[in-house]
């Protein structure tokens, strides 16, 4: 982790909080192979629905509907996703359930920051190759957690994007330094760190570059945003809407439209990793396994860059053609380690919440 200088950005005591942040309502919480196994090709006697926990864009944006139709027809089981909100939004709807005495999810699907968070409350199993055969074309460097709590399907790059159509790349800001600059006063989308996995790694890459300082990194930040938004979904509406120039989203966002093109400040974007867990005492353990396992089949990785605009986690998966021009890997990735935010998440949380929450 880098720690940057801020000598040469005076930390004021006194900077106003941006006008118009819409931050989420609290919610008091300080989380917050083969191709494929041969699936089932009869109704199974575990039970005959899978519920599937998962944050909204997967279903709103993703694959949703063909995961489920395909693996219903294969295996005769009622697929229903659940997608109430944001990732982390759907992390404490599990572990609120699961502290209420039970819960139907038997698969979750989430980013990898909160794998610390899952073995702390022991939400999922371990998963293994035996338990996951494709799981061997996923590559070591996205297995990042050992114990398989969640399995890698899918992993990108959290960035800045800009509209083109609001500002030119030269009027870009080149660094986090020069995001302060006032010319970009109310100009950024962002999101809740607490509830979004989205805003969550962009908190990460600021702890990345400005170590312990980084909520008065973030108190100089405020004049220059706009809103900040539970979850990415509700963020990019905002944006395609034309509320702000600039969003926290993904280097692949001209992949969907080149009118929004991603930027690396200084050269980086912080790698984000999603994957998918069985729920600890489901009525499903292996249907479950079977479907994580169809998630990391080739045939689903391959939809995922022009459903997810995500880089599948297969190697096998074939990208499409025009991913060489549109989508971009930054030249300095940034990432802090699994361990370090293990030890630190709840405490960097709310650190963020006083500065930014509570002023």
């Amino acid at each position: 982790m880098r720690n940057a200088n801020l000598g040469s950005l005076p930390i004021s005591s006194s900077v106003r909080r941006a006008m118009g942040i819409a931050l989420a309502v609290g919610l008091g919480l300080s989380l917050l192979a083969g191709d494929s196994a041969a699936l089932s090709q009869a109704p199974s006697p575990e039970g005959d629905t899978l519920y599937v926990y998962v944050y909204s864009s997967f279903v709103e944006w993703g694959p949703a509907v063909f995961v489920e139709q395909t693996f219903e027809e294969r295996t005769g089981v009622d697929v229903q996703f659940v997608a109430t909100g944001a990732s982390r939004e759907m992390l404490a709807r599990l572990l609120t359930e699961k502290d209420a005495g039970g819960t139907p999810a038997d698969v979750f699907m989430g980013e990898l920051n909160d794998v610390p968070k899952a073995k702390q409350f022991d939400l999922f199993e371990s998963l293994s190759v035996e338990d996951v055969p494709n799981l061997r074309f996923v590559p070591e460097e996205l297995r990042v957690d050992p114990d398989g709590t969640l399995v890698p399907y899918e992993h990108g790059f959290i960035t800045l994007v800009y509209d083109t159509q609001a500002l030119s790349a030269e009027e870009l800001p080149r660094s986090f330094p020069d995001l302060l600059d006032e010319r970009f006063r109310e100009t950024l989308l962002l999101q809740d760190p607490r509830t979004s996995s989205v805003g969550h790694a962009f908190l990460f890459w600021t702890i990345y570059n400005f170590g312990e300082l980084f909520t008065q990194y973030w108190e100089r930040l405020l004049p220059n945003v706009l809103s900040v938004f539970p979850g990415w979904s509700a963020a990019y509406e905002a944006f395609q809407a034309g509320e702000a120039p600039l969003v926290v989203s993904f280097s692949t966002d001209a992949c969907f439209d080149e009118r929004y093109q991603p930027f690396f400040p200084e050269g980086q974007a912080y790698r984000t990793i999603f994957g998918a867990g069985v729920v600890k005492g489901t009525d499903n353990p292996r249907l479950a396994r079977e479907f994580i396992d169809f998630l990391l089949s080739q045939e689903v990785q391959e939809k995922l860059p022009t459903t997810e605009y995500m880089f599948p986690a297969n190697r096998r998966a074939e990208l499409p053609e025009e991913w060489q021009r549109c989508a971009k890997v930054p030249p300095a990735p940034a990432v802090l380690p699994l361990e370090l935010v293990a030890e630190n998440d709840d405490r960097w949380l709310q650190l963020w919440a006083e500065a930014v929450v509570g002023r």
